[in-house]
This record gives C-alpha cells, structure tokens and sequence, in this order.
C-alpha cells in the first residue's frame, strides 16, 4: 500500500497569507501540483491541523482540494484533528474523517476518530486534541476503543494516524506539546499488528519507534521548523512538504520525504526567542509545566 502524508496544511477561511505570511492554501496547491506525477496512490492521511482557524471555509478547501487529487488516482482521503482544528466544523464537513467508515468512535466530546481498510491494512484515526491547549492526550476511553480493536488483527496490518507524536527530540517545546501520555498508547499496542503510528504537528521529519510499531512524523505543508536555530527558540521556514510511505516491501516501511520547489524555499516565516517560547509552553502545554 502507498500513501502520501501530509499534515499542518493550517488553511484559514481567507485562503490567503496570514500575519506571518504564512500561505496553507498557498502551500497545499503548489505541493499537489508538484506531485502530480504520484499516481500509483491507495491513500492520502492528513495528520491534523488541517485548519488554522477552525473554519468550515478551511475544512470545504481542504476537502475540494484534496478530494480531487485522490479522487484522479482512485485513493480515499483520511483526515485527523489536531490541536489548531475544531471539532464540530471538522465534523460537519469531513465527518468521521473517513468517507466510508467501517466503525467510528462515539465519544463524549465529540472525539473524530474512525477506522476503514485500505488494501488489507487496517487504518484506524484517532483523536488526539485537548482543547485550547497544544499538547495532544488520549483519554482512557478512546484508548479502551482501541484496545478492543486489536484484539482482532487485519490481514496485512494496522495503521494509526493521530496528530500528537508520542515520541519528541531533545527539545522543550516538542516535549510540553506532544502526546502525554505515550507509555498509555504503548502498553495499548503491545504485542498487536499496528506496525505504522503517522504523525504530524512537530513541522518536521522524525523517525522513532514505539513498541513494535514505527513511528514517523512527517513535515509540515504550511512550513517546517529548522532546528539550526538557537536552542530554545524555534525558527519556522517555508517549504511545503510531506512523505510518500509504501508499506508491505520486504524491508517496509519504506518512507521518504518529498519537498515542493518554492522559489523562497528556506525563506524565514517566524522567529520565536527563548522567552516567548516559555509562554508558549506556559500558555499551551499541560498544566504542571505552566
């Protein structure tokens, strides 16, 4: 199975720059046009973020632009929520986040996460937002859904898609703001078929594993984090990206990343220093960093 990942597109309702000069819309057209030449696709996963506002406007763009080019090479589309998205626009236009679920999660809180089977692999979606925070949480109910899940394997395989990493470098701000609570989701898929977690959030690529099943997070599509910046701040460039995983290859997964030409490619989109990156985390992250 081949599928393309992408994540962080942060379309807003205006379909413009934002304050920063920040383009999702921008950023997601000139990516798909730049990988026009992938047809041989099962699937695209979009890991969160998809909206930078919430917006019913964000989620219809992302859902016509999107929708399109699987529709052209006979894929489905999948989408998680992140921590910038809105759970009640995300449903009213995307649903479960699956065009055709096979099952979907009836949380209390109106948690988007279903699952579907794509080519004898199981791909299950989950929902990793706390709202009006940054870091991403599974609640012991999503995770007793999933549990029961896995009692009973797919026939080449389980995928999850969320938006939290539940693996982060040695890096403050990717420690406050990743999934909290990894050694829940682990014991979880101990000794299961889940062999692929897809990620996003972070901006940037990082491979890891959790148990037995590899972890990537993918770069982001409305821009990525350059950690040549200064330790403690955080330094956002432009350069619309995002992975093309295959997974059933004797050596699979087999996952790289594909980069948009952008003739301001690199290009500064933010700078953060080391004191707003402290409110950041203050603001954003899990009450006992605050």
């Amino acid at each position: 199975m081949r599928i393309l990942h992408l994540s962080d597109t942060h379309l807003d309702r205006s379909g413009g720059p934002d304050a920063d000069g920040a383009d999702g819309t921008g950023a997601l057209r000139r990516l798909l046009a730049e990988l026009g030449h992938l047809d041989d696709l099962d699937a695209v996963v979009v890991t969160g973020d998809v909206a930078d506002d919430g917006s019913r406007e964000a989620y219809a763009r992302a859902s016509e632009l999107l929708s399109g080019y699987a529709g052209r090479r006979g894929a489905e589309v999948f989408y998680t929520t992140g921590n910038h998205d809105e759970r009640i626009a995300f449903a009213d236009v995307l649903g479960s986040g699956h065009v055709r679920p096979e099952t979907v999660y009836g949380g209390g809180a109106g948690e988007r996460a279903g699952v579907s089977t794509v080519g004898g692999w199981r791909l299950i979606t989950l929902d990793t937002l706390v709202p009006g925070k940054g870091y991403g949480r599974l609640d012991s109910d999503q995770l007793d859904w999933l549990r029961e899940l896995l009692v009973t394997s797919a026939p080449a395989g389980t995928v999850l898609a969320f938006h939290h990493p539940p693996v982060a470098l040695d890096v403050d701000v990717q420690r406050a703001l990743g999934l909290q609570n990894s050694a829940e989701l682990a014991e979880t898929i101990r000794g299961t078929d889940v062999q692929l977690i897809l990620c996003g959030h972070f901006h940037l690529q990082i491979l890891a594993r959790l148990e037995q099943a590899t972890v990537w997070v993918t770069p982001g599509v409305v821009s990525r984090i350059d950690l040549t910046a200064r330790p403690g701040t955080e330094r956002a460039v432009r350069g619309p990206s995002a992975s093309l995983v295959n997974l059933g290859a004797p050596h699979g997964p087999l996952i790289h990343t594909l980069h948009a030409r952008d003739p301001r490619m690199g290009e500064t989109v933010y700078e953060a220093n080391e004191e707003e990156m402290h409110e950041v985390i203050a603001r954003l992250g899990p009450a006992q960093l605050a």
